[in-house]
């Protein structure tokens, strides 16, 4: 079986994974897949928005990736999955990594599960050997099985960002794309989504950081992305071994994006066009005083080994933008191009 190239995204929600993946996507030989660990659930069972507007079931490209899998059980898979990768697994999941053995036990499912990323590499790479499937499914568990299915050729991308700025983030009220009666998005209290942040990002060092997976672990912080988008976005095609002649920025702050195809993800996977990169730092001044003392306290070992300051800085400050909340936002020259 040929190998197919995936650069996973792993770390904690809130991240700013869906703009990493979609400025990716716009690389040649790149595919943003968006979470595919989602696909079986919202994009087949849910038939939620395609990152091209469409429902999955009227997108050319995930027509021709589903009739490859046609034995596959969506509803099935969908919740074996979600049973397999659940939070309480962890524990062993870790024991058994240590001891050498696939992190994530073997499951009848897992040949539908490689049988997908062939199918993308085939429709939507054309097959090319150095195509790359850019998957932002985040929870390190599924990274794991990833690592261990047949025919994947395994880079993780961890992606780190401020817990303090990604509790802020949770608190927003944000649905999930599709129907008008869609439900939201979950809003952990901001303890929950503290602990989750040191959970999922400490399980993705453990799993693939240090010495542990040489030449296939690179970790970026979205703060650092977004100062320098088109520094990071090139650092990070030629750590999975891409050198595209030229990179989406037309300027050093501004990024031109045309439709991806992701399966689910933030809302703002659709934005096209010219966007500016911008540094949201609004949870410098709305993170209640308490919520910051609740998240810094749960977080405090990690934020020293990601880099990030204890007392919140100055919101007028040049330190605001390290642990501000990164959003693209419509160019005001060209909104909604294409």
């Amino acid at each position: 079986m040929s190998q197919v190239r995936v650069l996973y995204l792993a770390g904690s929600g809130r991240s700013g994974s869906t703009l990493v993946t979609t400025v990716l996507g716009q690389l040649p030989g790149f595919f943003a897949a968006g979470e595919l660990r989602y696909l079986w659930r919202r994009g087949i069972l849910e038939n939620r928005p395609c990152g091209c507007g469409s429902p999955v079931a009227d997108c050319p490209l995930w027509a021709r990736v589903r009739a490859d899998l046609t034995d596959a059980d969506p509803a099935g898979i969908a919740a074996r999955l979600a049973e397999r990768l659940r939070l309480r697994r962890l524990p062993a999941l870790l024991r058994r990594h240590r001891r050498g053995l696939p992190p994530v036990a073997g499951h009848p499912d897992d040949t539908h599960l490689a049988r997908l990323y062939a199918a993308i590499a085939e429709h939507a790479l054309a097959g090319r050997s150095d195509g790359v499937i850019v998957d932002s499914s985040k929870l390190p568990p599924y990274g794991a099985l990833l690592g261990g299915l047949p025919g994947i050729d395994l880079y993780v991308l961890h992606v780190v960002r401020d817990p303090r700025a990604t509790a802020y983030s949770w608190r927003r009220r944000r649905p999930l794309d599709g129907r008008p009666d869609d439900q939201l998005m979950s809003r952990p209290p901001v303890g929950k989504a503290a602990l989750l942040w040191l959970v999922w990002n400490t399980a993705t060092v453990r799993l693939w950081g240090g010495r542990r997976a040489p030449g296939r672990y690179l970790r970026v912080r979205y703060e650092d992305f977004v100062a320098d988008p088109a520094g990071a976005t090139a650092r990070i095609a030629g750590f999975v071994g891409a050198s595209p002649a030229e990179l989406p920025f037309p300027t050093p702050n501004t990024v031109r994006l045309t439709p991806t195809h992701s399966v689910a993800g933030n809302p703002s996977r659709h934005r096209t066009g010219l966007v500016d990169v911008v540094a949201d730092t609004e949870w410098l001044t709305g993170l209640p005083t308490r919520a910051y003392a609740v998240v810094t306290g749960l977080t405090a070992v990690a934020l020293s080994r990601f880099g990030y300051p204890l007392r919140r800085p100055p919101a007028t400050s040049p330190a605001a933008r390290f642990g501000a909340d990164p959003v693209v936002s419509p160019s005001p020259a060209t909104r909604q191009e294409g």
